[in-house]
């Protein structure tokens, strides 16, 4: 017997919580089946902080107590586990024949790091035997297996990127991700009240998107359906809308400049002193070592720009400890200002097309926003403002590149 097509379905953490979205889920994999095609489910653990078994309200059991990476990833799998074999029953209350699956039961192989681990391959055997076996098979997100054997993290987001990494290895027909609203929108509906739902979106518009703050898509997830080409579609688990089709990149050219407008709060921006001689070796060397330093205390830096006789660069708040550490190690001053924000216009349109940077420039002085610094590449312009300003500096790039239309 030919085996039929896979659908991937990822649930998150809303959609699990409640009887209500537990129900949906049901009604949607019936959907599927009634198509023909066999699914695999993917789930996250379920609700929000406070709900008992999210993942915050887990890990807060051992907040302030000793533990380490490895228990703590321990805690946090079980969230999804959870979920699995919640869905696995109600599925079967449905009459249809399920099996919940850890991810490591499911084949998913990591890097080992714990807490934010990277999926390097996929053994399917045991899902293709579920599915030859007439099973639905529900895989616990979010969490893999190491070298080592130890079960690791994908950090947060992560079931998104289970689903993903299953379609790639599984050949699927697609991976559908269900959350509580309609698809990806233009902005953040909270900062922005113009935004509406993209009915298509290029896979690279939606990686720069999820890179640069919005929280629609795992920024893995989003990497993986670049790279294989996958036929992505985020959904609402609730209602009937459509969606927001995530395209390849070779099958389909942006109709505008701009597709949507992100933004992360809780930037710092460090300005670190150099050696006098811009130009000089010894100051392209302190700003290598810097680079160095940043890189072996786990500091990722972005917007980093030489300015005369400094070096410029934003980090997240959450690392500017490890951060002056390496500065202080290497004997160089410097100074931080917290409270910033990195709000970033996204459109493969733009990329070679004069005057983008005029347009967002005058939006913003229009509004009355600060920037401190901008960056680009061939599909983003990213500004950095004060995070006071962020709503107005979403709001106005919206309004000037049409994005409501």
């Amino acid at each position: 017997m030919t085996q039929r097509p896979v659908i991937v379905m990822k649930f998150g953490g809303t959609s699990v919580a409640t009887p209500e979205g537990r129900s949906a889920i049901g009604r949607r994999v019936t959907e599927v089946i009634e198509l023909e095609k066999s699914p695999v489910v993917v789930v996250s653990a379920m609700g929000r902080t406070g709900a008992p078994y999210a993942t915050d309200t887990l890990l807060g059991l051992v907040h302030g107590l000793p533990s380490d990476q490895r228990e703590r990833d321990l805690l946090a799998s079980t969230g999804e586990v959870i979920s699995a074999v919640v869905i696995a029953h109600e599925l079967r209350a449905d009459g249809l024949m399920a099996r919940a699956l850890s991810g490591s039961e499911a084949g998913i192989g990591t890097d080992g790091v714990y807490e934010n681990a990277q999926i390097t391959e996929v053994f399917p055997a045991a899902l293709l035997q579920s599915i030859a076996e007439g099973f639905i098979p529900v895989v616990a997100g979010f969490q893999g297996v190491g070298p080592d054997g130890r079960l690791t993290t994908l950090g947060r987001g992560g079931s998104d990127t289970t689903a993903c990494a299953l379609g790639v290895a599984l050949n699927a027909e697609a991976v559908e991700i269900y959350t509580d609203v309609d698809g990806v929108m233009t902005a953040d509906p909270r900062t922005c009240t113009d935004a509406v739902v993209l009915d298509v979106i290029r896979a690279d518009e939606l990686f720069q998107m999820a890179r640069s703050g919005s929280q629609v898509v795992h920024t893995p997830a989003a990497e993986l359906a670049l790279a294989s080409g996958l036929a992505v579609r985020v959904r609402n688990t609730y209602t009937e809308h459509p969606g927001t089709l995530v395209a390849d990149i070779s099958a389909y050219s942006p109709k505008a400049l701009a597709t949507a407008v992100s933004h992360v709060g809780g930037i710092a921006r460090v300005r670190a002193a150099l050696p006098a001689g811009e130009g000089s070796l010894a100051h392209m060397g302190a700003q290598a070592h810097i680079y160095r330093a940043m890189a072996d205390s786990g500091v990722s830096l972005d917007m980093f720009t030489p300015v005369g006789e400094s070096l410029i660069f934003t980090v997240p708040e959450g690392d500017l400890n490890r951060a002056g550490s390496a500065l202080d190690g290497l004997g160089l001053s410097h100074e931080v200002r917290k409270g910033l924000a990195k709000v970033t216009l996204v459109g493969a349109g733009m990329h070679g097309v004069p005057g983008v940077m005029a347009r967002v420039a005058e939006a913003l002085y229009a509004a009355q926003v600060t920037v401190l610094q901008t960056a680009d590449s061939h599909t983003t312009i990213s500004v950095l403002v004060p995070g006071e300003h962020t709503g107005a500096a979403v709001s106005a790039l919206h309004e000037a590149f049409d994005l409501t239309d």
